[in-house]
């Protein structure tokens, strides 16, 4: 990746202005959750902006209203990267990715790649993927998402009329790499 950003802490808890509240309860509304799952969405947005990410050096995630980071992963079937949007917040020290693929029947790429080889980056800097596995600690971070990012409620109901349950990960700063 050509470029390195800090990334901006994000607290979900945090008050929000009146535009990014008005435009998170936009985003929760039933016709942008059909657009954010549909085919077109799912096959360009989250291919295209790692490329703006990297073209920008990390400045178009200042156009999107919610905070978003390029995850880096080793493609489990032939070891090139491999690198998605995705949507985070912080929980301490950590940064919590939710593998919502808009709560599509199968966990993203990037998540079953992270399972594979656990060395990750994100924007750029080495973290250790961990599965959050504790049905507390999911509880906990869902009711932070769910403030967070209001469409999570929506995909997650998606996810499990097909079956599916959102994996969570927690990406914890590796320092040794």
């Amino acid at each position: 990746m050509s470029f390195q950003r800090t990334p901006p802490s994000v607290d979900p808890t945090a008050k929000r202005g009146r535009l990014l509240s008005a435009g998170l309860r936009f985003m929760g509304k039933p016709a942008m959750v059909a657009f954010e799952t549909s085919v077109v969405f799912r096959y360009t947005a989250w291919r295209i902006v790692p490329v703006l990410m990297r073209l920008t050096g990390g400045r178009f995630a200042a156009f999107v209203p919610l905070p978003i980071g390029v995850i880096e992963t080793k493609d489990s079937r032939n070891g090139r990267p491999h690198r998605r949007a995705v949507l985070y917040f912080n929980d301490g020290e950590s940064v919590i990715v939710i593998a919502s693929k808009a709560g599509w029947p199968e966990d993203p790429f990037w998540y079953r790649n992270a399972l594979a080889d656990p060395a990750v980056r994100f924007e750029a800097r080495p973290f250790r993927a961990e599965p959050v596995e504790d049905a507390a600690e999911q509880e906990r971070l869902w009711r932070l998402a769910d403030v967070f990012h209001p469409s999570s409620v929506a995909y997650r109901e998606r996810a499990a009329r097909a079956g599916r349950t959102i994996p969570i990960l927690r990406l914890v700063a590796d320092p040794a790499s």
